[in-house]
C-alpha cells in the first residue's frame, strides 16, 4: 500500500523542476549557509573527503609547513643551521629541506641547528610534526575502519506489466564478494504537482514493496512496487507516470560481514530515469562446475518485454 506520510524533512513547499535532496550516490544536495564552524566537524570533513583530495591536502599542508619554517630559518639566519651558500635560492632550499627532516624527525645529520634560537624553533617544529603525523595516522585508520555499504544500484527504474497490474522496479547488488545479511529496504515516493492555486506542492508516500526484507543476498535483488488499487500511482497512465515530476528515495540497511556491523546506504531516482515496456536482463548464470557467476556489468541491462 502506498501510505501517505508526513513531511520526512524535505518540505511540502516546492517549485517546478526542483532538485532532489539526495543524489543517486546517497550524498546530500543541501547547501548550508550561515553554519557556524565547529572543531568537531574537522574529523567528519577529513573522513568524508575522497582519497585523492585527502592525500592532496596532506601534500599541500606538508609543503606549506616546510615553506613557512624554511622562511623562519632564513629570517633568523641560515648560518644558525648551515653555512650560507651566498644566494637566496640555495639558502632557502637548505632551510626547506632541514625543515622537512625536522618535521618528519628523520634527521640525516648533514644539517643541524647551531644556536639556541635555531634549536628552539627545531624543537617546536618537531613537536608539530609528531602531532601532525599522529593526527594523519588517526584519520587514515578512521577512513579504513569506517563501516560503509558498497551497493550498486541500477542506473534506471523501469515501468512494466506485472501480474494483473503494472509495477515500477529497480535493482541492486553488493559490489563486494561478501553476502549481504538481512538486507532491508524502504522506499519513499515524492510527487511534485501544481495545486489549485497554481503553486507546486510535494506529497510523500511510503511505498508497499513486493518484498522489503530478505534473509541474505548473494546476487541481485529487484525492488518491486506493484501499482495496484492502493498505490498512489494507480490513477496515472503509463505516459502520465513517465512525465511525472517525481522521485524515489530508497534507504537500505544490512549487516556487513567485513565490518561486523549494520551499514546503511541511501539512493534516489528521478522519474526522468524511468524506462517503460522493458524488463531487466538476467545478470547471473551457472557455469559448467555448477557455480553461480554474477556479472556486475549487466546490472543496468534491459530488454523489451515479450
Amino acid at each position: 500500500m502506498g501510505k501517505k506520510i508526513k513531511d520526512p524533512g524535505l518540505g511540502h513547499n516546492s517549485k517546478k523542476n526542483i532538485k532532489g535532496i539526495v543524489n543517486k550516490d546517497g550524498s546530500s544536495n543541501v547547501i548550508h549557509v550561515n553554519k557556524k564552524f565547529n572543531l568537531d566537524d574537522l574529523y567528519t570533513f577529513f573522513i568524508e573527503l575522497s582519497w585523492w583530495q585527502f592525500f592532496l591536502l596532506i601534500v599541500l599542508g606538508y609543503t606549506f609547513l616546510n615553506i613557512i619554517f624554511g622562511f623562519v630559518y632564513m629570517a633568523i639566519g641560515i648560518e644558525e643551521i648551515t653555512p650560507s651558500r651566498g644566494n637566496f635560492i640555495d639558502d632557502f632550499l637548505n632551510g626547506f629541506f632541514f625543515s622537512a627532516q625536522t618535521l618528519t624527525t628523520v634527521g640525516y645529520g648533514g644539517i643541524a641547528p647551531q644556536g639556541v634560537t635555531a634549536n628552539l624553533i627545531a624543537a617546536f617544529e618537531a613537536m608539530i610534526g609528531l602531532l601532525s603525523f599522529s593526527f594523519i595516522t588517526g584519520l587514515l585508520y578512521g577512513r579504513f575502519s569506517k563501516a560503509k555499504a558498497a551497493i550498486h544500484f541500477s542506473d534506471n527504474i523501469i515501468l512494466r506489466d506485472f501480474k494483473e497490474h503494472r509495477a515500477i522496479m529497480f535493482r541492486l547488488m553488493n559490489s563486494r564478494k561478501t553476502v549481504m545479511i538481512e538486507p532491508e529496504i524502504s522506499v519513499t515516493l515524492s510527487i511534485n504537482e501544481k495545486d489549485k492555486n497554481g503553486e507546486y506542492k510535494r506529497e510523500f508516500y511510503r511505498l508497499k514493496l513486493e518484498r522489503d526484507k530478505i534473509m541474505y543476498l548473494p546476487t541481485v535483488w529487484t525492488i518491486v512496487h506493484e501499482i495496484d488499487e492502493k498505490s498512489p500511482l494507480f490513477k496515472y497512465s503509463d505516459k502520465e507516470i513517465e512525465n511525472l515530476e517525481a522521485k524515489l528515495y530508497g534507504l537500505i540497511q544490512y549487516h556487513e560481514e567485513s565490518f561486523g556491523q549494520k551499514v546503511y546506504q541511501i539512493t534516489s531516482y528521478d522519474f526522468d530515469d524511468l524506462i517503460s515496456g522493458v524488463k531487466y536482463k538476467k545478470s547471473f548464470q551457472f557455469n559448467e562446475e555448477g557455480y553461480t557467476v554474477l556479472d556486475h556489468e549487466k546490472l543496468n541491462e534491459v530488454e523489451k518485454m515479450n
